[in-house]
């Protein structure tokens, strides 16, 4: 996927507890998890957005785009 999830780098930084970060931004441990890992398909804004303010960062340090690589022949 050329989206790559960097939030447990972030929280690695910031030294934040995934369990504490989900707590504040309002959704379950177990989901909070599965954006960690890239496993979701879509994050609404606003939880963009609570996550942004609690670990006082930029959309970018949380997601980045790396093109797929084509294989050569």
């Amino acid at each position: 996927m050329p989206i790559i999830v960097q939030l447990d780098i972030m929280l690695a930084r910031r030294k934040v507890k995934s369990k504490d970060l989900a707590e504040h931004v309002g959704i379950t441990e177990a989901n909070m998890s599965l954006l960690k890992q890239g496993r979701v398909k879509g994050v609404r804004f606003d939880t963009l957005e609570k996550i942004c303010d609690y670990l006082q960062c930029q959309p970018g340090d949380l997601l980045v785009y790396e093109p797929p690589v084509e294989p050569t022949q």
